[in-house]
């Protein structure tokens, strides 16, 4: 594996050719410290692998990463940064990048990134999988219908039931509560939903996992 490393740390890329050339299968064809030139390597050496900084001078690790795809879109880049953050990440996957690794990772993680890129695979390091997880499902809570939220656990209940197709006395026996109850709890499900109809009721619970449709 033909390795370029794009760091503008020189202790960093010297860190890295040691660790990666005491690798039987692996070779360090050269070093860039700034965006540009590592541009301009990936086009003259054409690497198998670009160890790719986030943060550089010039030209950042994202746009090289654009760039080289554009130019070759073979070469696989593993990007490498300190830094944890869902934008980074995202950013750079987005042009193109097949890993993320963390400077504070040991080199046995970036080994896996290397391996997983060879055959066209991502990898992205622990601590980056749960930042994004963190965030999805942030921004899942943020966006979805808050509907159901809003109703009690019995109205779910009650909600559930309707829509596998059972009458207000089969709800009443069901959760053993008065028939009175039922239908008091099915109105108030459709003034908090605004929905007016048992069919929509039904899709609306099916849409939100309460039940499904072959029930």
């Amino acid at each position: 594996m033909r390795i370029v490393i794009a760091d503008d740390e020189g202790i960093m890329r010297q860190g890295l050719r040691a660790l990666i050339e005491g690798q039987t299968d692996m070779e360090v064809v050269g070093e860039a410290k700034d965006g540009w030139r590592v541009v301009e390597l990936a086009k003259k050496l054409m690497p198998d692998v670009v160890i790719m900084d986030i943060s550089m001078p010039n030209l950042n690790g994202v746009e090289a990463t654009r760039q080289i795809l554009e130019q070759n879109p073979n070469i696989k880049i593993i990007a490498l940064s300190m830094y944890p953050h869902k934008r980074y990440v995202t950013e750079v996957l987005k042009a193109g990048a097949l890993g993320y690794v963390l400077k504070s990772c040991l080199f046995d993680e970036l080994l896996k990134a290397l391996d997983a890129a060879t055959r066209g695979e991502h990898y992205l390091s622990p601590k980056i999988t749960d930042v994004l997880v963190d965030e999805y499902v942030h921004n899942l809570s943020e966006n979805q219908d808050d509907g159901l939220s809003k109703l009690t656990p019995r109205q779910r209940q009650v909600l559930q039931l309707i829509a596998e197709g059972l009458s207000t006395k089969q709800i009443a026996l069901r959760l053993k509560i008065s028939p009175k109850t039922a239908d008091a709890n099915r109105r108030a499900i459709m003034n908090t939903l605004d929905i007016h109809s048992i069919a929509e009721l039904t899709k609306y619970a099916i849409r939100e996992g309460l039940t499904a449709a072959d029930f």
